[in-house]
Protein backbone atom coordinates (compact mmCIF):
# COMPACT_ATOMS: atom_id res chain seq x y z
CA UNK A 1 0.00 0.00 0.00
CA UNK A 2 1.37 3.42 -1.03
CA UNK A 3 2.08 5.68 2.35
CA UNK A 4 0.04 8.41 0.05
CA UNK A 5 -3.39 6.99 0.24
CA UNK A 6 -4.91 7.97 -2.19
CA UNK A 7 -8.27 10.05 -2.10
CA UNK A 8 -10.80 10.25 -4.82
CA UNK A 9 -13.10 12.62 -5.42
CA UNK A 10 -16.40 11.67 -7.76
CA UNK A 11 -18.01 14.49 -9.46
CA UNK A 12 -21.39 13.74 -11.27
CA UNK A 13 -22.31 15.97 -14.35
CA UNK A 14 -24.88 18.46 -14.08
CA UNK A 15 -28.28 18.35 -15.36
CA UNK A 16 -29.20 17.10 -19.27
CA UNK A 17 -32.92 17.17 -20.43
CA UNK A 18 -33.09 13.47 -19.89
CA UNK A 19 -31.83 13.23 -16.43
CA UNK A 20 -34.28 15.91 -15.65
CA UNK A 21 -36.83 13.67 -17.17
CA UNK A 22 -35.54 10.13 -15.47
CA UNK A 23 -34.85 9.10 -19.11
CA UNK A 24 -31.53 6.25 -19.18
CA UNK A 25 -28.83 8.41 -20.58
CA UNK A 26 -26.13 5.89 -21.27
CA UNK A 27 -23.98 6.33 -24.69
CA UNK A 28 -26.07 9.14 -25.96
CA UNK A 29 -24.27 12.60 -26.08
CA UNK A 30 -26.73 14.67 -24.57
CA UNK A 31 -25.65 18.54 -23.49
CA UNK A 32 -26.64 20.50 -20.78
CA UNK A 33 -29.18 21.98 -20.24
CA UNK A 34 -28.69 26.15 -18.54
CA UNK A 35 -29.55 24.45 -15.27
CA UNK A 36 -26.79 21.50 -15.57
CA UNK A 37 -24.45 24.09 -16.51
CA UNK A 38 -24.88 26.42 -13.61
CA UNK A 39 -24.75 23.34 -11.25
CA UNK A 40 -21.32 22.79 -12.82
CA UNK A 41 -20.08 25.74 -12.27
CA UNK A 42 -21.47 25.89 -8.29
CA UNK A 43 -19.74 22.51 -7.91
CA UNK A 44 -16.29 24.00 -9.20
CA UNK A 45 -17.07 26.71 -6.19
CA UNK A 46 -17.47 23.49 -3.70
CA UNK A 47 -14.29 22.42 -4.83
CA UNK A 48 -12.51 25.87 -4.74
CA UNK A 49 -8.82 24.86 -3.00
CA UNK A 50 -8.67 21.66 -4.04
CA UNK A 51 -5.85 20.72 -6.39
CA UNK A 52 -5.78 17.02 -7.95
CA UNK A 53 -2.79 15.19 -9.60
CA UNK A 54 -4.88 13.65 -11.96
CA UNK A 55 -8.25 14.36 -13.37
CA UNK A 56 -10.16 11.77 -15.13
CA UNK A 57 -12.99 12.68 -17.03
CA UNK A 58 -15.94 10.75 -19.07
CA UNK A 59 -15.35 11.40 -23.07
CA UNK A 60 -19.03 11.68 -23.13
CA UNK A 61 -19.69 15.78 -23.43
CA UNK A 62 -21.52 16.32 -20.16
CA UNK A 63 -19.24 14.86 -18.38
CA UNK A 64 -16.25 16.56 -20.36
CA UNK A 65 -18.76 20.53 -20.07
CA UNK A 66 -18.93 19.66 -16.49
CA UNK A 67 -15.24 19.47 -15.26
CA UNK A 68 -14.20 22.10 -17.56
CA UNK A 69 -16.89 24.57 -16.03
CA UNK A 70 -16.24 23.33 -12.29
CA UNK A 71 -12.36 24.43 -13.54
CA UNK A 72 -10.60 21.39 -13.83
CA UNK A 73 -10.60 21.02 -17.51
CA UNK A 74 -6.77 21.92 -18.05
CA UNK A 75 -4.88 18.58 -18.30
CA UNK A 76 -7.98 16.72 -17.83
CA UNK A 77 -7.55 12.93 -19.86
CA UNK A 78 -10.46 11.19 -20.85
CA UNK A 79 -11.27 7.36 -20.00
CA UNK A 80 -13.29 5.19 -21.24
CA UNK A 81 -13.39 3.38 -18.20
CA UNK A 82 -15.72 6.34 -16.82
CA UNK A 83 -18.54 6.06 -19.65
CA UNK A 84 -21.71 5.90 -18.47
CA UNK A 85 -23.59 2.41 -18.41
CA UNK A 86 -24.25 0.78 -21.31
CA UNK A 87 -28.48 0.65 -21.43
CA UNK A 88 -28.36 -1.20 -24.66
CA UNK A 89 -31.99 -1.54 -25.48
CA UNK A 90 -33.39 0.99 -22.54
CA UNK A 91 -31.42 3.99 -23.39
CA UNK A 92 -33.82 6.85 -23.53
CA UNK A 93 -36.98 5.24 -21.76
CA UNK A 94 -37.36 5.51 -17.73
CA UNK A 95 -37.78 2.73 -15.40
CA UNK A 96 -41.72 3.34 -15.11
CA UNK A 97 -41.73 2.60 -19.01
CA UNK A 98 -39.29 -0.39 -18.49
CA UNK A 99 -41.56 -1.32 -15.87
CA UNK A 100 -44.47 -1.51 -18.04
CA UNK A 101 -43.74 -4.84 -20.09
CA UNK A 102 -41.21 -5.95 -16.84
CA UNK A 103 -43.06 -4.96 -13.65
CA UNK A 104 -40.10 -6.21 -11.05
CA UNK A 105 -36.71 -5.20 -13.55
CA UNK A 106 -34.04 -3.16 -11.52
CA UNK A 107 -31.16 -1.91 -13.47
CA UNK A 108 -28.97 -3.35 -10.43
CA UNK A 109 -29.80 -6.85 -10.32
CA UNK A 110 -31.28 -7.34 -14.32
CA UNK A 111 -28.70 -5.20 -15.88
CA UNK A 112 -30.01 -3.80 -19.50
CA UNK A 113 -30.53 -5.93 -22.54
CA UNK A 114 -28.29 -5.55 -25.23
CA UNK A 115 -26.46 -3.34 -22.98
CA UNK A 116 -24.11 -3.83 -19.46
CA UNK A 117 -25.06 -5.96 -16.15
CA UNK A 118 -23.81 -4.35 -13.19
CA UNK A 119 -20.77 -6.16 -12.62
CA UNK A 120 -19.82 -5.67 -15.83
CA UNK A 121 -19.80 -2.23 -15.17
CA UNK A 122 -17.83 -3.12 -11.85
CA UNK A 123 -15.45 -5.34 -14.19
CA UNK A 124 -14.77 -2.12 -16.43
CA UNK A 125 -13.84 0.48 -13.48
CA UNK A 126 -11.74 -1.78 -10.99
CA UNK A 127 -8.94 -1.50 -12.98
CA UNK A 128 -9.05 2.06 -12.90
CA UNK A 129 -9.58 2.13 -8.85
CA UNK A 130 -6.11 -0.16 -9.00
CA UNK A 131 -4.26 2.24 -10.33
CA UNK A 132 -5.70 5.34 -8.19
CA UNK A 133 -4.90 2.80 -5.41
CA UNK A 134 -1.19 2.05 -6.98
CA UNK A 135 -0.42 5.65 -7.40
CA UNK A 136 -1.96 7.29 -4.50
CA UNK A 137 -2.09 11.06 -4.66
CA UNK A 138 -5.30 13.00 -4.96
CA UNK A 139 -7.62 11.74 -8.04
CA UNK A 140 -10.85 13.75 -9.73
CA UNK A 141 -13.10 11.35 -11.69
CA UNK A 142 -15.83 13.60 -13.41
CA UNK A 143 -18.17 10.96 -14.93
CA UNK A 144 -22.02 9.92 -14.67
CA UNK A 145 -24.60 9.09 -11.70
CA UNK A 146 -24.79 5.03 -12.25
CA UNK A 147 -21.18 4.49 -13.28
CA UNK A 148 -19.99 6.72 -9.96
CA UNK A 149 -22.23 5.04 -7.91
CA UNK A 150 -20.45 1.36 -8.95
CA UNK A 151 -17.29 3.32 -8.49
CA UNK A 152 -18.09 4.13 -5.22
CA UNK A 153 -19.50 0.33 -4.03
CA UNK A 154 -16.47 -0.98 -5.87
CA UNK A 155 -14.11 1.59 -4.00
CA UNK A 156 -15.76 0.37 -0.35
CA UNK A 157 -15.40 -3.23 -1.47
CA UNK A 158 -19.05 -3.85 -2.29
CA UNK A 159 -20.66 -5.73 -5.02
CA UNK A 160 -21.68 -3.65 -7.47
CA UNK A 161 -25.22 -4.27 -7.30
CA UNK A 162 -24.42 -2.66 -4.02
CA UNK A 163 -24.02 0.95 -5.73
CA UNK A 164 -28.01 0.48 -5.53
CA UNK A 165 -28.59 2.14 -2.31
CA UNK A 166 -25.57 5.00 -3.03
CA UNK A 167 -27.97 7.80 -4.95
CA UNK A 168 -25.78 10.53 -6.46
CA UNK A 169 -27.63 13.98 -7.83
CA UNK A 170 -26.47 15.80 -10.84
CA UNK A 171 -23.47 17.68 -10.10
CA UNK A 172 -22.72 15.81 -6.92
CA UNK A 173 -19.72 15.23 -5.22
CA UNK A 174 -18.14 12.55 -2.93
CA UNK A 175 -15.06 11.41 -1.66
CA UNK A 176 -13.65 8.21 -1.14
CA UNK A 177 -11.13 7.95 0.99
CA UNK A 178 -9.48 5.62 3.89
CA UNK A 179 -10.25 4.72 7.54
CA UNK A 180 -7.59 3.46 9.84
CA UNK A 181 -5.42 2.17 6.10
CA UNK A 182 -9.20 0.40 4.96
CA UNK A 183 -11.21 1.92 1.90
CA UNK A 184 -14.34 4.24 3.23
CA UNK A 185 -16.76 6.43 1.85
CA UNK A 186 -16.06 9.85 3.20
CA UNK A 187 -18.34 11.66 1.78
CA UNK A 188 -21.13 11.60 -0.27
CA UNK A 189 -23.65 12.82 -2.83
CA UNK A 190 -23.02 16.65 -1.26
CA UNK A 191 -25.28 18.35 -4.05
CA UNK A 192 -25.27 21.87 -1.65
CA UNK A 193 -28.28 21.64 -0.47
CA UNK A 194 -30.41 18.56 1.19
CA UNK A 195 -33.70 18.87 -1.26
Amino acid sequence: MPTNEATVVLLRHGETEWSLNGRHTGLSDIELTENGRNEAREAGKRLTGMEFDHVLTSPLKRARDTCELAGYGAGAQTTDELTEWNYGEYEGITTVEIQQSRPDWWLFSDGCPGGESASDVGDRVDPLIERAREAGGSWLFVAHGHVLRVVGARWAGLAAHEASVLLLGTAAICVLGHEHGRPALKHWNDTGSLS
